[in-house]
């Protein structure tokens, strides 16, 4: 496999959350701002890339009767680190995004890819993977969350859109990021459906 292809599968072809059906917690837990959905990206593929970098180095020391704790242990290391980071310098976006930074530590995304990538294959690819499944991540919740934005509060980034407009709430609420990514899903059903033809 290419290492193109290595990256780009995360982003399309094994999409988490709209293929894989992975990491639906955090996607729709913090994806009220495209903000809040940046920085989880951000934490997310930081997470991945590093975790994957050291599953990839330590592959042929582990036992594997104890790989998973191992695996485990060091995803909680670097989520520690970006807990940390983000809470000396963005307090704000530590609060906004509340719970779901330690939540990282169980995301299905990285032990999975740690368990199923990383754990078999080199540094280099490991780094695509987990470049490309972080992408991938950000892009669905991205587009989750400017549309729940705009949508919920005729906001984005803070600045009001259209002075006047009454916002639908319930986008800000669970019922607007099942909706919304319902029609995300459908979308991609639809496209993938279209290819096979």
């Amino acid at each position: 496999m290419s290492y193109y292809r290595v990256f780009a599968k995360g982003i399309w072809e094994k999409n988490p959350i709209l293929i894989l059906g992975i990491g639906m917690c955090p996607t729709l837990a913090v994806s009220t701002s495209v903000s809040n959905a940046l920085w989880m990206t951000l934490a997310a593929t930081f997470v991945l890339i590093f975790s994957n970098i050291f599953v990839s180095l330590i592959k042929s020391v582990v036992p594997s009767h104890i790989r998973i704790p191992i695996f485990i242990a060091i995803i909680a290391t670097f989520v520690i680190i970006v807990e940390l980071t983000l809470k000396a310098f963005q307090p704000d976006i530590y609060k906004a995004l509340g719970i779901f930074i330690p939540l990282i530590v169980v995301n299905c995304i990285i032990l999975g890819r740690a368990e199923e990538f990383a754990s078999k294959n080199t540094v280099l690819p490991s780094v695509l993977d987990g470049l490309g499944m972080g992408l991938g991540f950000g892009l669905t919740l991205t587009v989750l969350a400017f549309f729940r934005e705009i949508l919920g509060s005729n906001r984005l980034f803070g600045y009001t859109l259209i002075p006047g407009m009454e916002p639908a709430t319930i986008m800000t609420l669970a019922p607007g990021a099942f909706f919304t990514l319902a029609i995300m899903l459908w979308g991609m059903n639809a496209l993938k459906s279209r290819k096979r033809r």
